[in-house]
C-alpha cells in the first residue's frame, strides 16, 4: 500500500466545523483519485454536531428537532464533538472494492490503540465499530428494582430510552454493565477511493449520545477511554498513538480486491 500522509485539521479551539471538514473531504479525495496526492487521512475534532447516514429513521434522530446534518456515508445517526478523536482515511482500494476488509483495519488499529491505554475492546459480530463488552446478561444490575425478565428492550423492537429515564440511557451503559461502544466506524467508498471513517471516544461529554439512538441500536450504549479507564485522557496523548497504529495497520496491508463468486456453468 501507499505511503499514509496524515493532516491534523484542527482541535480545541481550532475544531473543525463539519461542513468545511466535509469539503475538504471532497476536495482530497478528488485529488486522490487522481494520484496527485498520497493516502490521507484527516484527523480533527468538531463542535457539536449529528450526522445522519444514509439508513437513519425518523425514529432515531432527536426528538426535540436538534438539527441533524445527512451525510453521504454508510450507516446510522451519531455525534460528534469535543473529546472525541476524528479520522477520516481518504485512501485508494483495489477494485471491486472490499468496503468489509477496509472496516476491519480501522477497527484493528483502534482496538490496538485503546489496548496501549490499557483497555481491552473488541468487535460485536454484526455491528461495526469497536466495543467495550459488558458482563453476561444473567449477571447485570436490574433496571428500576425490576427483573431482567421485565427489561422492555427484549420484547419491544421500538423501545425508546429516552423516553424512559436515565436509567436507559445510553451514556449509562457502563453502570448497567453492558455493551457500550467506544469507536464508531462508518465510510463511503466512491470511485474506489474511501471517504468519512471513524470516530473514537476520548473525554467527550456522552449525554450528548442520549438525544438520539445511536447507530440506531437500543440495546447497547457508548462510552470513552475517560469513563473506562476511570481517569481523565486527553486527544493530545490519544493523537500520536491512533497515527501510529493507523500506519502500521493501513500501511502494512495486503490490499486484495473483493472475491466475486461466479456461477460455475
Amino acid at each position: 500500500m501507499s505511503e499514509l500522509r496524515f493532516v491534523r485539521m484542527g482541535f480545541g479551539a481550532q475544531a473543525v466545523e463539519y461542513q468545511e471538514a466535509w469539503d475538504e473531504q471532497r476536495r482530497v479525495h478528488a485529488a486522490r483519485f487522481a494520484d496527485e496526492i498520497p493516502d490521507t487521512c484527516l484527523l480533527l475534532e468538531h463542535p457539536p454536531v449529528y450526522t445522519a447516514g444514509r439508513r437513519t429513521a425518523d425514529d432515531e434522530r432527536p426528538l426535540d428537532g436538534t438539527p441533524v446534518i445527512d451525510v453521504d456515508r454508510g450507516g446510522k445517526i451519531t455525534w460528534h464533538g469535543p473529546g472525541q478523536l476524528v479520522g477520516y482515511p481518504i485512501q485508494k482500494l483495489p477494485r471491486p472494492v472490499d468496503v468489509v476488509a477496509h472496516v476491519r483495519r480501522l477497527e484493528e488499529a483502534l482496538i490496538r490503540t485503546c489496548a496501549e491505554f490499557g483497555l481491552e475492546t473488541t468487535r460485536v459480530e454484526g455491528r461495526s465499530g469497536v466495543w467495550v463488552l459488558g458482563d453476561p446478561v444473567e449477571q447485570r444490575p436490574s433496571l428500576g428494582g425490576l427483573s431482567l425478565d421485565f427489561d422492555p428492550r427484549l420484547t419491544d423492537e421500538e423501545f425508546d430510552p429516552r423516553l424512559n429515564g436515565p436509567e436507559y440511557a445510553p451514556s449509562n451503559a457502563g453502570q448497567r454493565r453492558e455493551d457500550r461502544k467506544i469507536a464508531a466506524i462508518g465510510i463511503r467508498v466512491a470511485k474506489g477511493v474511501t471517504m468519512h471513517g471513524f470516530a473514537l471516544n476520548v473525554n467527550p461529554d456522552n449525554a450528548w449520545f442520549d438525544r438520539i439512538i445511536p447507530c440506531g441500536i437500543r440495546d447497547a450504549g457508548v462510552t470513552s477511554l475517560a469513563n473506562e479507564l476511570k481517569r481523565d485522557v486527553t486527544i493530545a496523548e490519544v493523537l500520536p498513538v491512533a497515527e501510529r497504529h493507523l500506519r502500521d495497520v493501513l500501511e502494512n496491508a495486503e490490499l486484495k480486491p473483493r472475491e466475486i463468486e461466479r456461477a460455475s456453468a
